[in-house]
Parts: C-alpha cells; structure tokens; sequence
C-alpha cells in the first residue's frame, strides 16, 4: 500500500523550507563574521605574543610553542567560532537537499 502526498502538504512544506533557509541564510552570514573576527583576534594576538617573546630574550626555538600555548584561549574560540559556522553551512546543505527531494515529489505529483 503507497500512501500519496497531496500537493497542497507538498506546497507548504517547501514554504516552510523556505522559511527556514532564509533564516539559515542569515545564520551562515553571522557565523561567517563571528569565524573571520574569531581568526583575527587570534592573528593578532599570536603575532603579539611572539614579539613579545623575542623582545624578552626567549630562546628562538621555544617562542612558536610558547606563543600558541600564551593564546590557547583565543584559538580555542576560533576553533568554536569555525564549528558553528560549518554547523549552519551544514544545516543549509540539508535544507538545499530537503528542497531538491520536494521539488522531485512534486513532479512526481504532477504525472500522477
């Protein structure tokens, strides 16, 4: 026994998935900033704590791990801020297969 979806459900849940893709949409835009701000500060401040550990005569080959070590914070957040930007890219990938498999449905419908 094949159950078979009306058009009218079809319709509405592609614009529920395109309610749901504009709000992803602006989520995937926000966590794109808050990853790029995230790598900056990290930049930065690596870039600072190197000199740093020069000018206070650390031995060269110590500064790099140090370095890291002194903004382990900072690149823990990045790290954060990546995870959750590739999370909404992923929820939108989903949502863009989600579209695809109505989309298909609905031509299914339409040869019935």
């Amino acid at each position: 026994m094949t159950k078979t979806i009306e058009l009218s459900e079809v319709i509405q849940e592609m614009r529920n998935v395109k309610t749901r893709m504009d709000k992803v949409i602006v989520e995937v835009y926000k966590q794109a900033k808050l990853k790029d701000k995230a790598e900056r500060e990290y930049r930065i401040a690596l870039a600072q704590e190197i000199l740093k550990l020069k000018a206070d005569g650390m031995q060269a080959t110590l500064i790099p791990d140090t370095a890291r070590g002194n903004t382990a914070d900072l690149k823990f957040n990045r790290d954060i801020a990546k995870s959750l930007y590739d999370s909404a890219r992923d929820s939108m990938e989903t949502l863009r297969t989600e579209a695809s498999l109505l989309q298909t449905i609905s031509k299914y419908q339409d040869e019935l």
